[in-house]
């Protein structure tokens, strides 16, 4: 008898490796796609720290949004002010793939009248 119980255990390595690759590769895809999200709310928080920059300079609130659509696709913004600051907020939708979208939102202020 030549490895009869090897014989028995034979291709079950192969069919954890089918069960297994499915929940790695979502994983991996997962991941990624948390990166990317990550990227994009950096992105918006750096476009909405310049549009607050702008509008303390005195710039219009239509170059304070061009500012952000520049950077970011898609971001709803507004804009109001506080005490002696001028604050901007921007929201978009991260999408994770063609099912998951994640809600990020950025906001910043800068002193009014300030150069």
């Amino acid at each position: 008898m030549r490895g009869s119980s090897h014989d028995s255990e034979r291709g079950s390595v192969a069919a954890e490796l089918a069960l297994a690759l499915p929940a790695v590769a979502l994983t991996l895809l997962l991941g990624a796609g948390a990166l990317g999200a990550a990227a994009q709310l950096v992105a918006v928080q750096d476009a909405v720290a310049d549009a607050a920059r702008l509008l303390g300079r005195g710039e219009s609130a239509a170059a304070a949004e061009a500012a952000v659509a520049a950077s970011v696709d898609g971001a709803r913004v507004s804009s109001h002010t506080r005490d002696e600051f001028v604050c901007v907020s921007a929201r978009i939708d991260a999408r994770l793939g063609r099912i998951i979208s994640i809600p990020l939102s950025a906001s910043s202020c800068a002193l009014a009248g300030g150069l």
